[in-house]
């Protein structure tokens, strides 16, 4: 028995590797800050944990519809008509076990052999492992720090060809922070308008952290001509700091809403009833501390920023939004450690800073993007400072 050639087209989640080697090394006392881990540190609201306790003891235990309960999908509804002025029906919301659930149905449902989609880089690292399970091929676009992490229209409109049948938009994004304004939405939607056989998968999962008075948009909202070929997907996760409860969500035409059912019919079947009952409170609850949250994150944005880029051949551009720096460093490549190994790419770099220095990132490589390193700022600003002094240090070490 060997595993099957669908499985082989992929690999474990780098990020997830990271956050496990922190564990591990946690486990046996070695003094490790980990900055690798994609979710915020906050607990999950009370509000929404005693959601959960009544669902329990009212006896929400049970199976539920396949993409989520009537309550759920309503609230759904509601949310993006508060949060983002799109209209849509119980039968164009799909409910899933997190947004990366989401991301699996849609590529799953709808991708065959040769199909093509379009992926900015740097991307998060499940998009073009997804894409490849699913049989159809990733097609990047690098979009560096100088262009402020973001694509250009004009490099989305070179890299549509007949075969592709989706591009990603994530705003804010994993593993930058960059977002996208109205205008850059408007100017990506009108190369989108010439080419009506590419869908969009918009992913709006960091939405609500966003800083310095950006305003959030998604392109379904920007460009209604979009709106019939957006599968808009967000999620409970990271705003509402309910990670583990696993809740994401979208909304799109019907026929792709049912299609994607189908296959979670035959999959994962409903998400937890007792995650779903506590999102419906999240959803249609309080949502004041979600800018509580962010201007948390803002500040600790602000002190990681401006100590990176006092740290020796790095530099760290200031994102828009969600809870991750891209620093690069293509500076500090062909250096020489203190123990003589060369720094020959980011992951190179990112070892040296767990060996040496004790903190934990994410080499740029598994973002499509190098020489850089992803670092999630969703820490104590105790840990953050220490861990970016340990950083400086060890660039200053560096020869």
């Amino acid at each position: 028995m060997q595993p099957s050639a669908a499985l082989n087209r992929i690999k474990p989640s780098p990020t997830l590797a990271i956050t496990s080697r922190v564990q591990e090394l946690k486990a046996q006392g070695v003094d490790v800050i980990g900055l690798g881990a994609g979710e915020p540190d906050f607990d999950t609201p009370d509000f929404i944990k005693e959601a959960g306790i009544k669902a329990i003891r009212d006896g929400q235990t049970k199976y539920t519809n396949v993409d989520g309960t009537p309550q759920l999908k309503d609230a759904v509804v509601g949310k993006f008509a508060r949060d983002n002025g799109l209209t849509y029906r119980r039968d164009q919301i799909t409910i899933n076990a997190g947004g990366k659930h989401t991301l699996f149905n849609a590529m799953v449902a709808t991708l065959d052999a040769g199909d093509e989609v379009v992926i900015p880089a740097p991307y998060w690292v499940s998009y073009p492992d997804v894409v490849l399970f699913a049989g159809g091929t990733p097609v990047f676009v690098a979009a560096g720090a100088d262009q402020g992490y973001k694509l250009r229209p004009e490099q989305l409109d070179a890299a549509i060809t007949p075969r592709t049948k989706w591009v990603i938009i994530n705003s804010p994004s994993n593993p930058t922070g960059a977002a996208y304004s109205r205008a850059e939405l408007q100017a990506l939607g009108e190369v989108l308008e010439r080419h009506p056989h590419v869908w969009i998968f918009a992913d709006d999962m960091y939405e609500h952290i966003v800083f310095d008075d950006f305003e959030f948009t998604t392109i379904a909202q920007v460009c209604p001509s979009l709106y019939d070929r957006t599968l808009t997907a967000n999620g409970c996760s990271k705003a509402y700091a309910m990670t583990g409860w696993r809740i994401g969500f979208a909304g799109g035409a019907p026929w792709l809403i049912k299609a994607m059912s189908k296959l979670q019919s035959q999959s994962t079947s409903n998400p937890c009833s007792i995650a779903q009952a506590a999102s419906v409170a999240a959803l249609t609850g309080d949502q004041g501390f979600l800018k509580d949250f962010a201007a948390l994150f803002q500040s600790r944005r602000d002190l990681v920023v401006s100590m990176l880029n006092q740290a020796d051949g790095i530099v760290c551009p200031r994102p828009e939004g969600a809870f991750y720096v891209y620093p690069e460093f293509s500076a500090l490549i062909g250096k020489t450690t203190p123990s003589g190994k060369v720094i020959a790419t980011d992951e190179d770099f990112v070892a040296y800073l767990l060996d040496d220095a004790k903190v934990a990132a994410v080499q740029g490589a598994a973002f499509g993007l190098s020489p850089a390193m992803r670092i999630s700022y969703a820490t104590s600003d105790d840990l953050l400072r220490e861990a970016c002094t340990r950083i400086q240090t060890a660039c200053a070490d560096l020869r």
